[in-house]
């Protein structure tokens, strides 16, 4: 059993996070958590790397302050451009990043083209640049930026023409190149996901890597 006191943190620049935190709870409800939306800093996906590593530290010393031992960094972003910073720094906590979901796309996908939707400063990772090297190797990988994507999450506008016209406008070209699985590289997206999966077609498996990090932190949180 997992020990009660136990607390766990997330952050991210905005809303997004939450994304995870809902996959977490359903795994386990009884879990303390904590949460920071960064808003002054949102979106994360088009600052400079050493501006989102500040921000990871600060963010990581407040959920210490509360008393979290196991900290997930809820953002693509955030993980590409910090995460190797932050276990340096603070080796006593047990950190959860967002890993590309490649290989769960590249063992699905049929057409051996898999197209991933993310921010910038994701594929500007050595995160996302290894784990392609590593699992997409005899697949085609598009990468298309998610463009207006975290905007329309945080002011609300999910269930909009707004919404649609800007989903299609990334999606539409990954899947008449012939991607038929794409992957959701940003946690805000999975917000997105049924007006992402209307707009690719039933035919289109949508990657959400959601569920599998919040597996790996109830593993930590179960040591």
């Amino acid at each position: 059993m997992g020990d009660f006191a136990k607390k766990v943190g997330f952050f991210d620049s905005g809303i997004g996070g939450i994304s995870v935190v809902n996959a977490f709870i359903k795994l386990c409800p009884e879990a303390e958590i904590y949460y920071i939306a960064d808003w002054s800093y949102c979106p994360y996906g088009d600052k400079p790397k050493e501006v989102v590593c500040d921000r990871a530290i600060e963010n990581t010393k407040a959920l210490i302050e509360q008393g979290c031992s196991i900290i997930v960094v809820a953002c693509n972003t955030a993980t590409a451009c910090a995460i190797d910073v932050l276990r340096e720094r603070f080796p006593e906590i047990g950190f959860v990043g967002m890993e590309p979901a490649i290989k769960p796309a590249a063992l699905k996908t049929k057409s051996g083209v898999v197209g991933v939707l993310a921010t910038r400063g994701t594929f500007k990772g050595r995160l996302f640049q290894s784990t392609s090297a590593k699992h997409a190797s005899k697949i085609t990988v598009l990468e298309a930026i998610g463009e207006g994507f975290v905007e329309l999450v945080e002011q609300g506008k999910i269930n909009t023409l707004e919404a649609r016209e800007c989903v299609a406008k990334v999606v539409n070209p990954l899947v008449e190149q012939g991607a038929d699985c794409l992957v959701l590289g940003c946690t805000h997206y999975p917000f997105l996901k049924s007006l992402i999966q209307e707009v690719a077609g039933a035919d289109v498996c949508i990657v959400d890597p959601s569920d599998a990090v919040a597996r790996q932190i109830l593993r930590l949180w179960k040591k």
